[in-house]
């Protein structure tokens, strides 16, 4: 079954009532999306051979398009309260939906670069051809996705508070009993189950696109339970409809807008475990190689190519400091292979510069370029603030001694110090809390390796 023979069947008998009748919303964001869906097929018309890349999904014209439509969706629940957690998993799934979206959109276009002739159109004419896909997918397809995604994110966050008090009450799934109500979700009405009963694994709403169900905790001694196969009976029933599966999920248990299996996907991403921390998955066809791209994407961080190790940055990195800090990473990832992460940097808060993975520690990284004892205090002073872990990279011709001096006296003052490494002239040394405090400790060229 082809992707639109299976959304036409999705949507059949589904009312429509895109964004609660604001119109004037509604809109703004076609005229937004379709400003930047010709942007977007300005990227495609301007790609070469017979086949259409992956790469094109990371595109600035086509990101630009996956981030807006994004948005779009993060704005149905932009003012449901929950969890700043739930929150950032939500706005993540609405990316992936997006992107893949985005694909399909971008593979159905292509073909339409060529004329009758086998001539490649002119862009008016392959412009004006695609208009219709853009209608389609964001307009038609986007009211049921809005309203859908609006529903997850609200049944999200309140299986996120159920979770708060366990078995303790039952949920009673609940319509909105007005005549907009499927039967089949009519029969579900009242149904009684504890949160930690499967049922509830596979039809928590929204049980479909524009579906108004819901859930409300009950007192266990004054609705006692459905039986459980009474229960999943009446599911089966109300969604016999969906012979596919797609809407069984809970987008509270899964912590998403949208099931893995969707109609932009296929059957089997419904037990794909790919993420951001295990990109070790090989895609087995166009749909998983842009899946695992999409993926990449929502990756905030930018790697630095490096002989040996990896440097990865964050896009909120702090800005006055990235260069400093990517040459004292670049010297740990090329010397000893290390793989480091320099984080973002909040406004409001002193945090560390940096994540070694390899050795599994923050460090704040301090380059020094005066060669006084005063200023090697002042750098660790500020650096204790931000971690336990210190490095330095001394560009100055500062004496060994005053180096000393230095450390030592900010170590003994700030005791949260675990460790300080120096570089200098491309060679480094690392002393422990206990060995700057030690008895005769001191620095010497022989050190450094």
């Amino acid at each position: 079954m082809g992707l639109h023979e299976r959304y036409a069947r999705l949507l059949s008998d589904v009312p429509d009532v895109f964004m609660a009748g604001r119109k004037e919303r509604e809109d703004e964001i076609r005229k937004q999306l379709s400003v930047l869906f010709e942007g977007m097929m300005k990227a495609v018309y301007k790609t070469e051979g017979a086949q259409l890349s992956i790469d094109i999904l990371s595109t600035p014209q086509v990101r630009e398009f996956i981030e807006s439509h994004s948005s779009v969706l993060d704005s149905s629940f932009e003012k449901v309260k929950m969890s700043d957690a739930m929150r950032k998993r939500l706005h993540r799934s609405d990316f992936i939906f997006s992107g893949i979206k985005t694909f399909h959109e971008l593979n159905e276009a292509f073909p339409s670069l060529i004329d009758e002739n086998g001539e490649r159109k002119s862009f008016e004419r392959f412009l004006n051809d695609v208009r219709s896909i853009d209608q389609t997918y964001n307009s038609n397809y986007l009211r049921a996705e809005y309203n859908f995604v609006t529903a997850s994110a609200e049944m999200a966050a309140k299986w996120d508070g159920f979770m708060q008090d366990g078995d303790r009450y039952n949920l009673q799934y609940r319509t909105q009993k007005d005549d907009k109500v499927r039967p089949e979700h009519a029969a579900l009405d009242g149904v009684t189950l504890p949160p930690s009963d499967p049922f509830w694994a596979e039809f928590y709403p929204p049980n479909g696109w524009n579906c108004r169900c819901t859930v409300v905790q009950v007192r266990k001694s004054k609705y006692p339970a459905t039986p459980h196969e009474e229960a999943m009976r009446l599911g089966d029933e109300a969604l016999q409809r969906d012979s596919k599966g797609i809407f069984r999920f809970n987008p509270g248990l899964e912590q998403s807008t949208v099931p893995a299996y969707n109609p932009y996907t296929i059957r089997q991403c419904r037990d794909c475990d790919i993420n951001t921390e295990n990109l070790a998955h090989v895609p087995t066809n166009q749909l998983c190689a842009a899946c695992k791209l999409v993926h990449k994407m929502l990756e905030p961080y930018k790697v630095v190519p490096t002989k040996n190790g990896r440097v990865r940055i964050h896009e909120n990195h702090g800005k006055g400091e990235t260069a400093e800090n990517v040459s004292v990473a670049s010297y740990f990832a090329e010397k000893y292979g290390h793989e480091v992460d320099l984080l973002p940097n909040p406004s409001h808060e002193k945090s560390a510069d940096v994540f070694n993975r390899t050795l599994g520690i923050e460090q704040e990284y301090k380059v020094n370029s005066k060669p006084t004892k005063s200023a090697i205090d002042n750098e660790m002073r500020s650096a204790a603030k931000q971690a336990d872990n210190i490095v330095l990279r001394i560009d100055s011709e500062i004496t060994l001694e005053d180096l000393r001096n230095g450390i030592r006296g900010r170590v003994n003052r700030c005791i949260n110090v675990n460790s300080v490494t120096i570089i200098r002239d491309n060679k480094d040394v690392t002393y422990t809390r206990e060995q700057i405090l030690g008895v005769g400790f001191k620095i010497r060229q022989e050190d450094f390796k």
